[in-house]
């Protein structure tokens, strides 16, 4: 948010009712790029049908009424570590069977046609 808008908000002393991505980051104290997964777990609801490459907004009531729940907290927790293993997983599967070449010019590993 630009210093204006942050000026405005403590003025009036609420937040918007719509919020943006990077906004719900904020509220709910996790990453810009953790919100999506959210999404696609089905934890984060966007309003209206908004096209896949546009801004999502969401529903400021909403989310605040979530964040009371501490089930819905500690799915919402789970799905970004979930993500973030299976994330991790495929990097080093996919690390580990390309492998490194020795001096003559082999692959040390054996799994070289096993891409991830």
């Amino acid at each position: 948010m630009r210093d204006d808008q942050l000026r405005f908000l403590a003025v009036l002393g609420r937040l918007p009712a719509r919020l943006t991505a990077e906004q719900v980051a904020w509220v709910i104290n996790c990453q810009p790029h953790d919100v999506p997964v959210l999404v696609a777990a089905r934890l984060l609801k966007p309003l209206g049908n908004a096209p896949p490459n546009s801004v999502k907004y969401f529903a400021t009531a909403d989310l605040l009424e979530l964040m009371q729940d501490r089930n819905w907290l500690a799915k919402m927790t789970n799905a970004v570590n979930q993500h973030w293993q299976r994330k991790n997983q495929r990097k080093q599967c996919c690390s580990e069977s390309v492998g490194t070449a020795t001096g003559a010019g082999t692959l040390r590993s054996s799994k070289v046609g096993n891409l991830c």
